[in-house]
């Protein structure tokens, strides 16, 4: 398996909706080369390996070659800062709804 250390924000590299649908595929796949993902899309495969790339240097995905084939899999361990950030304004919503919710029913 090559495993890259991240180099690329993984906030950028979740930030392209092609990037984000390679990450929903993935993650319904145990692992799928270039040509099956690209199928996916009406872009070239040269497009779809750059958009792999950069979840590569996020560390988001991982490759390893079988015969001449190279499969991509899912590292979702990544995606825990970006729920770890949301998790927060999750709160502060809630927290914020509530205090709304309470008003209003102060009022009535």
């Amino acid at each position: 398996m090559n495993a890259i250390a991240p180099t690329r924000d993984v906030y950028h590299a979740v930030a392209d909706p092609t990037r984000r649908k390679l990450i929903r595929l993935l993650a319904d796949a145990d692992e799928l080369p270039l040509n099956r993902l690209k199928a996916h899309f009406s872009m070239g495969r040269t497009a779809v390996a750059k958009h792999l790339t950069i979840l590569k240097e996020a560390g988001l995905i991982t490759d390893r070659k079988v015969g001449r084939e190279t499969r991509n899999r899912l590292n979702p361990v990544p995606l825990r800062e970006i729920q770890d950030w949301l998790s927060y304004y999750e709160k502060f919503w809630t927290t914020n709804l509530q205090k709304l919710d309470h008003l209003l029913m102060e009022q009535q």
